[in-house]
């Protein structure tokens, strides 16, 4: 399996970690750390020297609860990330973003990916995402990250968001993006309670029979700290064993903020797989 972008092939024949450069005052997990762009390109330099294959820009945090960012801010604070990156470093560049002109201006800085957690569904998303031509991650996720962890409810949280993932890759195949362009992730934590959360990790290979790449991002998550009774800066071991079931379950994109360990893990999957 491979992920085509303008500038080349993404080999994923083995799972790969996806550094989060979160450029916000607020994000869950490391909201501030690197809200200067200098430092955001320093740390997105370390996570490519660390192994990471690919580094997703936000500028907008989408922790439950979290209030929304004016565009032009949003991208003030990712275009310049961006631009910086694209300058020194040599893997893809991914923007996580729900706004088609968030999405425009972080292309045209360099950026080769689209990482939306509302999978195109704002107005204009499709068609904007059509034009610019990169490939795209369409997130499930159940209302809004203001009110999205108020009492999340499904019929059957696996059937009910394998059927909207099937749904968005047809509104996407139809405005003329290709599906070999097109990445799919389950949205952990995003409308779930722990209970959603475990049951889409324990049937995650039937989000991989789809045939698409599928992406998990499930680093230092409060399902951890739920279960574990960790807070977030003790949350590596679990997000490491959560990394490892995704990729056994056939998951190809890690998306993780310790890009090193997470790397260490799969190579050492990879290892045990290659064995006699």
């Amino acid at each position: 399996m491979r992920l085509e972008f303008p500038v080349g092939v993404l080999d994923l024949s083995r799972p790969v970690a996806m550094g989060i450069l979160n450029v916000t005052p607020d994000s869950f997990s490391d909201g501030g750390l690197d809200a200067d762009a200098a430092a955001a390109a320093e740390r997105g330099r370390t996570m490519v020297r660390e192994g990471a294959a690919i580094l997703d820009v936000g500028g907008e945090s989408t922790r439950p609860g979290a209030a929304p960012v004016d565009a032009d801010d949003e991208i003030a604070r990712v275009v310049p990330v961006i631009e910086a990156l694209r300058r020194t470093v040599n893997v893809p560049i991914s923007i996580d973003t729900t706004k088609p002109g968030v999405m425009a201006a972080a292309v045209a800085a360099g950026a080769s990916m689209i990482n939306d957690v509302n999978a195109l569904r704002a107005p204009g998303a499709l068609e904007v995402a059509a034009r610019l031509g990169v490939p795209v991650c369409l997130m499930h996720m159940q209302g809004e990250p203001g009110t999205m962890q108020v009492a999340p409810a499904y019929e059957d949280v696996v059937a009910d968001v394998s059927q909207f993932l099937a749904e968005r890759v047809s509104a996407c195949e139809n405005a003329g993006i290709p599906r070999s362009h097109l990445v799919i992730d389950p949205g952990f934590g995003f409308g779930k309670t722990v209970a959603h959360n475990l049951s889409l990790m324990k049937h995650l290979r039937r989000f991989c029979e789809a045939g698409l790449p599928v992406l998990v991002g499930v680093s230092r998550k409060s399902m951890i700290g739920s279960l574990l009774e960790r807070p977030v800066d003790e949350r590596l071991a679990g997000s490491l064993s959560l990394a490892c079931l995704a990729a056994a379950a056939g998951a190809k994109i890690l998306r993780v903020h310790d890009v090193q360990p997470t790397v260490d893990a799969l190579a050492l999957m990879a290892a045990v797989d290659a064995a006699d």
